[in-house]
């Protein structure tokens, strides 16, 4: 599935380059405009990222995702700082189809665990944002991709596989924002050794092409956010190239 991604900060569509709010590029003051345009060309998922929530949970757009997502004829997914229960039910009750956990499943597990079991796997996304060595292990940095957590991706979906996880959002932190391609090999070895998660792979697609080389990888979703915002393509031709861009 394509899923289009929007980042917003003070109402406005922006993207941060490597996550740094210093370097942020701001595309538009209308993000309704902009899911609007992505659900005519049949994007059937679609994702939102509060930065300012991310950054400060008192200054969460709640009201302005919840008039969002009212207004939206696809299922969003919405992330951004979530670290406590009423996070993740305030969200749900602003109508997001699931909610996006990053650095709080890595530092309380436990208790993302229990918002798993209490809410429905279905409608959790752990977002997990991976820095790897020249050894090739695979550690996952949080706190804005300031600290490495020492923790491995694999540890900690296998943490979560008993809470009956099913989605996960991996990114590859040196791919994303820069167009410089998508890291097939990461993903086709995740989805191989955990076959009943899904998951979406971020970060790096700048063309067709990259999208063409997830295929086969087992990602059930791509998320795409700079490459839809400068034009690189559009969601049409991306879920062309996709091949079956409802499949769950």
């Amino acid at each position: 599935m394509i899923i289009p991604a929007i980042d917003l900060i003070n109402g406005q569509v922006v993207r941060l380059y490597q996550g740094d709010y210093g370097q942020k590029t701001a595309y538009s003051d209308n993000p309704q405009a902009r899911f609007d345009d992505y659900v005519s060309q049949g994007a059937a998922q679609l994702h939102l990222v509060d930065l300012d929530g991310a950054k400060d949970a008192k200054a969460r757009q709640l009201a302005l995702i919840a008039q969002l997502l009212s207004a939206t004829e696809a299922p969003v997914q919405v992330g951004g700082g979530v670290r406590s229960e009423q996070d993740v039910a305030d969200l749900l009750a602003a109508g997001a189809s699931r909610v996006v956990i990053g650095s709080t499943a890595v530092k309380s597990p436990d208790l993302v665990a229990s918002w798993m079991e209490k809410y429905g796997p279905e409608r959790i996304v752990l977002a997990l944002d991976v820095n790897i060595d020249e050894q090739g292990n695979r550690h996952i940095a949080v706190a804005g991709w300031q600290e490495n957590s020492g923790i491995s991706i694999e540890a900690l979906i296998e943490r979560f596989l008993p809470a009956g996880l099913k989605h996960v959002l991996c990114t590859d932190i040196s791919r994303d924002g820069t167009l410089a391609g998508t890291n097939v090999e990461l993903y086709r070895d995740l989805c191989a050794r955990y076959p009943n998660v899904g998951f979406q792979a971020s970060g790096g697609i700048g063309g067709l092409a990259d999208i063409e080389a997830l295929k086969g990888t087992g990602v059930k979703g791509i998320i795409l956010g700079r490459a839809l915002l400068e034009g690189k393509f559009d969601v049409a031709e991306a879920i062309r190239c996709w091949g079956d861009g409802r499949a769950a």
